[in-house]
């Protein structure tokens, strides 16, 4: 799927938010970094849970991809 397909939206945030963490593991009183990363976590658990709704096949398959949800 493209970059513009839910699934695809959140490998780009799943990406981000990776390298917000190794960044903050380094620089932990980057308060603003610290929040952008909230904020994309937020934006990622808004479109699973979309994705989830509307597709629930998609959503199982986006998540083992990604290696979410243990």
């Amino acid at each position: 799927h493209g970059v513009g397909s839910p699934d695809g939206q959140e490998t780009v945030l799943t990406v981000r938010i990776d390298e917000s963490t190794e960044h903050l593991k380094t620089k932990k009183h980057d308060h603003v970094a610290r929040r952008g990363l909230i904020q994309v976590v937020g934006k990622r658990k808004r479109l699973l849970k979309d994705l989830e709704r509307k597709t629930f096949d998609a959503y199982k398959a986006t998540v083992a991809k990604l290696g979410l949800r243990k």
